[in-house]
């Protein structure tokens, strides 16, 4: 894992938001760097190589297969990680209680 990817670790991990969390899990042909199967929910943590090709493309088409199979997916820049740890965890916790259609209702 990166810094960023250790420090948003230690904060969704023992159910620190109210749900469980997985991290580098597999979903179809996909790691995820973390999911919250419940909520259906992937949170990505993105270097600076994402912002380039190929994998750009890639993202493009990752994100389309999960958005396809249910998930709904939120993407970070390692940067915004490390800097404002607590605005990136707030946007999360906020996210998993949004109601969605299909899943039981949110807010442990």
């Amino acid at each position: 894992m990166t810094d960023a990817e250790r420090r948003l670790w230690s904060r969704l991990r023992n159910e620190a938001l109210g749900y469980d969390f997985r991290r580098q899990h597999r979903l179809g042909n996909y790691v995820v760097d973390f999911v919250c199967l419940e909520r259906r929910l992937v949170v990505e943590v993105d270097g600076g190589q994402h912002n380039l090709e190929p994998h750009i493309d890639h993202d493009r088409r990752r994100t389309e297969w999960l958005t396809s199979d249910g998930f709904e997916v939120l993407r970070f820049w390692n940067n915004e990680v490390l800097s404002a740890t607590d605005d990136v965890v707030e946007t999360i916790w906020h996210k998993l209680r949004e109601p969605r259609e299909g899943l039981p209702p949110a807010g442990r």
